[in-house]
């Protein structure tokens, strides 16, 4: 049983923020294939009641503000009984990347945040239509720019670069500088009317327009098709393409399994595992490329089971499962909106990343400053005997007998934060801490502060810093 706790604690890393011990427990006695198609189906599960966040944050009504909007997902991220729908949507803001210092209206880009979570595990084909006639999307690429007698190629060269294609794969390029231009003429008259301004009614989003008097309607050749093509045939002609199979692939792989190489590596540059690579490929193909087919044969996948803690944990990742695991923050309270700003501080500041390109992953989400960061924000948050997650871990210790004796202290602990393994040196160092002080009356005053300390320990060490 043990075993099976520890793997659906992996999957729950992975495919979500965490879960609870008890939440651990309920989903192995259901069964690991079964939770898996429970978390790909998320409409199978409720919606998030976010009424009662307006009843308690009343300028949430607009949330045009960044740091309104960045407080408001990471309560989602924490509390949202649907963890895969809420983790792909963070999967795919990496990718397809609108900022905030550009757009100024944070309310704009939940409202793409919104089409993440309500296509993301659909098909491909489909997200990609969605984000070309997202009015964040159109305003943060300029293309109500791009007319069909002056063509702006922003929209048209990231969407073959950074949002469909790759530059390229196998050492070879996957389009040509005249696939760009081609592109960019078919998404000609693809713009957006502009916002009402706030006042005096409040402020209404923008929205898309398509202006048939400003599409280039002339015969278009496109990755070796002819034709007159608008936007749609294009993404349609992408979507078909062998690189898209290895460009949604290998950013599946990169999320969800392993740290890989940055994209800007990648034409010359193999995936680690060519054969988890190759599995999502034809699932991509076999399913009609469907983002939720593709997860769903990932996560039963012997290389996702084998690959625990093989990926760093990126910042949103570090605050909502901490938060998860200690409970808090499962209502509304003061505090909300500092919790999030920890995210931003470790590296990772949600709806504004630092180029089209997104953040740079793995180890790169690591340095002197933002390691300071997240071990005394984990720390801290773990040392509270009083919050609910942790309140938890001290009852269970103290369920086990009247005595807890340093080995158990530390594996206990290791155990209810998610089945952690320690290097031995790290392990022994602890340990050897935790036998100074002997072992503990689990009715005595000092058991929860001891629990408290030995979980500060297993936050701050290297381990927790992999998911």
């Amino acid at each position: 049983m043990a075993s099976d706790i520890a793997l659906m604690a992996h999957l729950m890393r992975r495919a979500g923020f965490g879960a609870s011990y008890e939440e651990l427990e309920r989903r192995a006695a259901v069964g690991y294939e079964a939770t898996v198609d429970e978390l790909v189906n998320t409409e199978q599960q409720p919606e998030m009641d976010m009424d009662v966040l307006l009843r308690h944050f009343v300028d949430w009504k607009q949330i045009n503000g960044l740091e309104s909007n960045q407080a408001h997902w990471t309560y989602r991220m924490v509390n949202t009984p649907r963890p895969l729908e809420e983790k792909v949507c963070l999967f795919w803001h990496g990718i397809f990347c609108v900022g905030d210092s550009k757009c100024m209206n944070g309310r704009q880009i939940l409202l793409q945040l919104n089409k993440f979570r309500k296509h993301g595990l659909g098909k491909f084909p489909d997200l990609l239509m969605e984000l070309a006639s997202d009015p964040a999307m159109v305003y943060y690429l300029d293309n109500q720019m791009s007319h069909k007698d002056a063509i702006n190629e922003n929209w048209g060269r990231e969407l073959l670069e950074l949002f469909s294609l790759g530059v390229g794969m196998d050492g070879e390029p996957n389009y040509s500088e005249d696939d760009v231009k081609e592109c960019a003429r078919a998404f000609t008259g693809w713009t957006v009317g502009n916002a009402i301004p706030r006042y005096p009614y409040g402020r209404h989003e923008a929205l898309f327009l398509y202006n048939p008097r400003d599409h280039d309607h002339d015969e278009k050749t496109f990755l070796g098709e002819t034709g007159n093509f608008n936007g749609e045939d294009i993404i349609q002609i992408i979507a078909k393409q062998k690189a898209a199979a290895r460009f949604v692939s290998r950013h599946m792989y990169n999320f969800f399994v392993a740290d890989e190489p940055q994209v800007p590596a990648w034409q010359d540059t193999p995936p680690k595992d060519m054969e988890t690579i190759k599995l999502l490929e034809d699932e991509y193909f076999r399913s009609g490329f469907e983002i939720r087919a593709m997860l769903r044969v990932l996560f039963n996948s012997d290389a996702f089971k084998n690959a625990r803690f093989a990926k760093v944990k990126s910042p949103a990742e570090v605050v909502a499962g901490t938060l998860r695991l200690t409970g808090e923050f499962t209502r509304p309270q003061p505090g909300l909106y500092e919790v999030s700003q920890e995210i931003r501080y470790m590296g990772q500041d949600l709806l504004n990343p630092p180029t089209v390109e997104g953040w740079h992953t793995g180890t790169e989400w690591i340095d002197s400053g933002t390691l300071v960061e997240r071990l005394n924000f984990a720390a801290g948050q773990v040392g509270d005997t009083n919050a609910p997650g942790i309140r938890s871990i001290v009852n269970r210790l103290a369920a086990e007998g009247d005595t807890v004796s340093p080995e158990r202290l530390l594996e206990g602990c290791l155990e209810f934060v998610g089945h952690y393994q320690l290097a031995d040196e790290t392990h022994a160092m602890i340990l050897g801490q935790a036998q100074q002080r002997g072992q503990v009356r689990t009715d005595s005053p000092e058991f929860a502060e001891r629990v408290g300390q030995m979980l500060q320990f297993v936050v701050s060490t290297q381990e927790y810093q992999f998911t």
